[in-house]
């Protein structure tokens, strides 16, 4: 293991750089991770995990297998550490992997698929994707405006999701009509006069669609969708959290 002693060290600024910029971590194909059930999550599922910075001092069997499957292990003090995490309050280990390889045609034979309309907030992103893998949801689709995925934050909040989870990034057009396509039926959730209960509807085979935290479906989604739903409330509440929302969907879905 390398004792990284300078700030200007490569491998620190690579890992940095993973967790700033959405630009580099495309260019690269890398994502930053951190933590102990990340690491341990990251290798469960085989992902390749490629630069391993443990805080100095952290001994853990862990490290054992992240070298034995390839990582190159670094270690530095707290101050040169810290660099390396988007945290206040780093864990003891940061580290970048290849970030997983999803594509259009990891939709086939999906029943049950989540569609994202310019969804934003980090948070949301990743509580959504954490939740869609607990219930054994078959996809999420990422389509336009939506935050990067593969950013820190989003992958905290996943707990491990990221590396399970079919995470798509398609054109709402291009998921649409493949799903369609598929025999799934295509639902927006929207306020409207028309909107039908989400249990109301046949869910066994659907595609439903969550809006931006903001101004929600867009009317380009709601025009490609075949009907609009609502989540029944009783209370005063005209909406919802999209996380929230995204999680009542996944249930009443997958139950």
């Amino acid at each position: 293991m390398t004792v990284i002693q300078s700030r200007q060290n490569a491998a620190l600024r690579h890992l940095a750089r993973l967790g700033r910029e959405k630009k580099y971590r495309r260019s690269t194909g890398e994502m930053l991770c951190e933590g102990e059930k990340m690491l341990r999550e990251a290798l469960a599922s085989g992902t390749r995990v490629k630069t391993l910075l443990a805080r100095e001092g952290w001994q853990d069997a862990l490290l054992d297998h992240a070298a034995e499957q390839g990582a190159v292990l670094y270690c530095a003090a707290d101050a040169l550490f810290g660099l390396a995490s988007d945290v206040e309050t780093p864990q003891n280990v940061v580290f970048s992997c290849r970030q997983p390889q999803w594509e259009a045609r990891d939709l086939q034979g999906k029943r049950q698929v989540l569609l994202l309309d310019g969804l934003q907030d980090p948070g949301n992103l990743g509580t959504i994707l954490r939740t869609a893998e607990a219930f054994a949801l078959g996809a999420v689709v990422l389509c336009e405006g939506c935050a990067d995925p593969f950013s820190p934050k989003v992958v905290r909040s996943t707990m491990g999701a990221v590396f399970r989870l079919p995470c798509v990034q398609l054109p709402l057009a291009d998921a649409v009509e493949q799903l369609r396509e598929a025999g799934l039926a295509v639902y927006a959730t929207a306020l409207h006069a028309d909107s039908m209960p989400l249990d109301t509807v046949p869910l066994e085979r659907a595609a439903v669609i969550i809006g931006s935290e903001g101004r929600g479906v867009s009317q380009s989604a709601l025009n490609l969708s075949d009907k609009r739903v609502i989540i029944p409330m009783a209370g005063r509440a005209e909406s919802l959290n999209a996380g929230v929302a995204a999680a009542i969907v996944i249930y009443e879905m997958t139950k």
